[in-house]
């Protein structure tokens, strides 16, 4: 289908691929993994559009490969005066109407070679699609997602989280050899993500897919390519056989990495010995045997192992070290109501104490974002924030928390970060490329951006932090950091997720959202509801005990105690 022999590219200020090749066989669903600003959504444009691109190396397609895409910013179509059906059944019409016009005009025309090769190229698109079945096709894929109850409902009505499976299926439909979906999952609520799984997995072409969602990644892909440090590894199996194996593969290279350590200081100890008898004796003899033993050292520094796919950095999150104070009320919320998308949320009210951590949860489109907007504004008289209260905020709307036309060294100075080494400490605690001080914020990939907002945070002092969507974009391993960063913080906590491991970890409660209002709800009745409505409650309950061991693992390898972290390693063998 693809294949990728030696490609090497970058920017003037950050190398990108170095000698890079891999494969995309036919039938494959591969899923590209790899930390925030790797270049994974490029990688993904260059097989799109190669001749867009000066590289090394080469890109090799099938001559028959037509290549469908949906990328993970959902931008609505200008017109939206129709229904769901028939934004699903446009190009499927259009290609009847070109294939008829042309029919027309062949039969007036005195000369139809040029003509006839434009309608067989017209029918090889009407055939390679199933244009025939194209009606049935649609009502199968909405089925499929869980969207018929939308067929005939305007476009203009559905949520943004339907709205993104729809372009989705719509390439879908047009049956393209290879499919790249570009983060697909982000922002999508429970139900949409389960209607997302069903999707891919009912798709029979080739699939690349960009995308750091756990619930995908064990579900959906049968390769998994990890792009770290410029390289690509490749790996013929499921994610969490291929993360139980690269944690094996960690714990192996440092149990050798630590006897490896040991032999130098040993051979390091003897060549520093003989050097001092061969001082005092002027013994040409021992100082032949200083200089093998400084070779000896030499050799084994040589061969120490050096593996980014093993070594992937997690960042270093740290939240603002504030104290609760009792039952303080930071934020309080009387009778909020507002209009959007041409329905109403009313009779909103709650209070969130000093400490507390709350989950705004609820299906795409109930107003969540809208809500937490105007909390961050607060320029409405329902929305009260205490006036002692120090707050900072994380959204995902371009420019209301970051200058997207500054520098992100700017950025850091105005946040208090002033000099060379603070603003470096800064960039190598969150993974961030110590190239990107010069970059403009909107230049950043969705993960980085994420990841500045929640830096700038650390410095703050804020007693109540406001999040939308906070893991959105971040890699797994920047999931996980943050993860514990909240909650390990003492401040108060209101965020809007579709994280469920996050939600179930780190909120104290949550603020459901359905039928035009918001109730609290205990986090194990959330918990509940969703295991019975969405996903297995097998698999979340056996994918929190993998985190569980992974983290313990983590700990282990940090103190060196690889006793510790063989045995943690082998519970968790048996649970992939």
């Amino acid at each position: 289908m693809i294949k990728v022999e030696k490609l090497t590219y970058g920017f003037p200020a950050k190398d990108l691929y170095k000698d890079v090749s891999f494969t995309l066989e036919m039938g494959q669903h591969c899923a590209l993994i790899g930390s925030n600003g790797t270049g994974k959504s490029t990688l993904a444009d260059m097989l799109i559009d190669p001749e867009e691109y000066l590289y090394d190396g080469k890109i090799t397609r099938d001559e028959d490969c037509r290549i469908g895409y949906a990328g993970q910013f959902s931008v609505r179509d200008k017109d939206q005066d129709c229904t769901v059906f028939e934004y699903l059944s446009r190009r499927f019409i259009e290609n009847q109407q070109e294939i008829a016009a042309v029919c027309d005009e062949m039969a007036k025309a005195d000369d139809v070679e040029a003509l006839f090769e434009k309608y067989q190229t017209l029918l090889d698109m009407h055939e390679a699609m199933d244009g025939d079945n194209y009606e049935s096709n649609i009502r199968k894929s909405l089925y499929l997602a869980g969207l018929t109850d939308i067929e005939e409902v305007s476009l203009s009505l559905v949520s943004g989280g339907e709205y993104k499976i729809l372009q989705i299926m719509k390439e879908m439909l047009l049956a393209p050899n290879l499919l790249i979906l570009d983060e697909p999952d982000v922002f999508l609520d429970f139900g949409n993500l389960s209607g997302l799984c069903r999707l891919i997995n009912g798709y029979k072409g080739t699939m690349l897919v960009i995308t750091h969602n756990r619930y995908l990644l064990d579900h959906c892909f049968d390769k998994i390519m990890q792009l770290e440090g410029c390289d690509i590894q490749e790996y013929e199996g499921s994610y969490t056989e291929y993360r139980c194996q690269q944690l094996k593969e960690k714990l192996m290279r440092r149990i050798q990495y630590i006897a490896e350590q040991d032999e130098i200081e040993r051979n390091e100890r003897v060549a520093e010995e003989l050097r001092l008898r061969a001082t005092l004796m002027m013994n040409p003899v021992i100082g032949r045997s200083v200089n093998a033993r400084q070779s000896r050292v030499e050799h084994l520094r040589g061969r120490q192992i050096k593996a980014p796919f093993i070594e992937v950095r997690e960042p270093e999150i740290a939240l603002p070290d504030v104290v609760a104070e009792g039952d303080r009320i930071v934020l309080s919320i009387k009778d909020y109501q507002v209009a959007f998308d041409k329905d109403l949320l009313e009779n909103v009210s709650f209070d969130l104490k000093s400490g507390e951590k709350a989950a705004i949860v609820g299906a795409n489109g109930t107003g969540k974002t809208t809500l937490i907007r105007d909390i961050m504004k607060g320029e409405d008289p329902a929305i009260h924030i205490g006036e002692e209260t120090k707050f900072a905020c994380l959204s995902q709307l371009e420019g209301e928390t970051l200058d997207e036309d500054k520098t992100v060294g700017e950025v850091l100075d105005a946040a208090g970060f002033q000099t060379k080494d603070s603003v470096k400490e800064c960039l190598e605690k969150y993974c961030l490329d110590e190239d990107c001080i010069d970059q403009r914020v909107r230049q950043l990939s969705g993960g980085e951006q994420n990841l500045l907002q929640i830096a700038l945070m650390e410095n703050s002092e804020a007693e109540l932090l406001i999040m939308d969507e906070p893991t959105s974009h971040l890699d797994v391993c920047a999931q996980d950091a943050l993860e514990t960063a909240l909650e390990e913080y003492k401040g108060a906590v209101l965020m809007v997720s579709h994280d469920f491991n996050l939600i179930s970890n780190c909120a104290d409660y949550v603020l459901f959202v359905e039928d035009g209002t918001v109730r609290r709800m205990r986090t194990r009745t959330f918990r509940k509801m969703v295991y019975e409505k969405y996903f297995e409650v097998e698999y979340l309950e056996t994918d929190r005990k993998r985190q569980e061991l992974e983290m313990g693992i983590a700990q282990a390898m940090k103190t060196d105690d690889m006793a510790a972290a063989v045995k943690l390693w082998e519970q968790l063998e048996k649970l992939c």
